[in-house]
């Protein structure tokens, strides 16, 4: 009786030992292989470089082994954790493109000319003389034929101070008129105003005391028209 036992013993233990080393075959084929970090790791490592472990799964490590040394598949929580990586932000977009430049200011073919008396009516007249014609036709008339558009003509008329300012508004008026009929009758077509400023608008002051031939010769310059083209250029 006693040998029976001991015989069934010996087989239960052979049967618990062949099935505890089939256990940590299973396990060590079930491990997964860790590569050591670098040649000289701080842990035992095969000719494959990869991390020797016992039939448990632990790493073997060297004696000279510091938890810097740790691995992640090995000593996972003394493993340096890897920083997050933080994605540049994306690139501000381009600024858009300046506007372009203005065009610049068309041409002008603004112009003024002055008809002082002498040239163009004679003294307390306003009948256009043939030489005040005749500066118009050299003068004016190729001025507007240089303008693709000529938008506007002034004609201003202007008296000496002899005389009431009533009577002298009205000449200046009618010189003023004058000149713009002349002017139409060249065929210019453009707007014309005409203006009269009577004697309020000197450019030459005269001494009374002067006798009146010198006098009124004295205020010639105050006798005058003013042309004034505005428009622009070809």
């Amino acid at each position: 009786m006693l040998k029976k036992s001991s015989l069934h013993l010996a087989l239960t233990l052979a049967f618990a030992s062949c099935l505890s080393t089939t256990a940590i075959e299973a396990g060590a084929q079930a491990i997964t292989d860790i590569q050591a970090s670098t040649p000289k790791s701080a842990y035992v490592q095969d000719g494959r470089g990869v991390v020797a472990r016992n039939p448990w799964g632990l790493c073997w490590r060297t004696g000279y082994w510091t938890p810097a040394d740790a691995l992640p598949g090995c000593d996972a929580p003394l493993a340096p954790k890897e920083e997050p990586k933080v994605e540049a932000p994306p690139a501000p977009p381009a600024p858009p493109a300046p506007p372009p430049p203005p065009p610049p200011p068309p041409k002008r073919c603004d112009f003024s000319a002055t008809f002082t008396n002498d040239q163009t009516f004679a003294f307390n007249k306003a009948v256009l003389s043939a030489q005040a014609k005749a500066r118009i036709d050299s003068e004016v008339l190729p001025k507007l034929a240089t303008c693709a558009k000529v938008d506007l003509l002034i004609i201003t008329g202007h008296a000496d101070k002899l005389g009431s300012q009533q009577y002298n508004q009205k000449l200046s008026e009618k010189r003023a008129d004058a000149v713009a009929a002349y002017l139409k009758s060249k065929g210019v077509s453009a707007t014309i105003e005409t203006l009269g400023m009577g004697k309020t608008q000197p450019v030459k002051a005269c001494d009374d005391k002067l006798k009146r031939k010198a006098l009124i010769e004295c205020l010639t310059p105050n006798r005058r028209v003013v042309i004034e083209g505005k428009g622009l250029a070809n």
